[in-house]
């Protein structure tokens, strides 16, 4: 899978409103012990990380995450930028996610930067 595909996968994960859809999904593009972990959450596998994405879709409900830009990629690294929107609004979030991917290509570890977020 290329870099642009991987990040198709990993927003529609994001914004993947039913829970057996979003396990799929992590199924399919992070390994098995895959950490995620930004300033306000840190998770490791398969279910925390689905856990995770429903309660952000609880605290945000009506936003979606959305790419911006180019991806970076070198090596086994990614590099994306994306923002939490309803659409045609103003972003109330935006960030940088750093991906490590593993020999398969799939993400291994994400940590993410808050360019811009609310208070929660």
């Amino acid at each position: 899978m290329n870099a642009t595909a991987l990040a198709d996968q990993y927003f529609a994960t994001w914004n993947a409103a039913d829970a057996d859809r979003r396990a799929e999904l992590i199924a399919a593009n992070w390994t098995a012990d895959a950490t995620f972990q930004d300033p306000s959450f840190e998770t490791t596998g398969h279910d925390e990380l689905n856990k995770l994405v429903g309660a952000a879709q609880q605290m945000f409900p009506g936003l979606s995450f959305v790419r911006i830009g180019d991806i970076d990629e070198h090596h086994n690294y990614l590099r994306w930028t994306w923002h939490l929107k309803a659409e045609g609004q103003e972003a109330v979030a935006g960030g940088t996610d750093i991906v490590v991917l593993d020999a398969d290509g799939k993400i291994q570890q994400l940590i993410g930067f808050h360019d811009f977020a609310p208070a929660h």
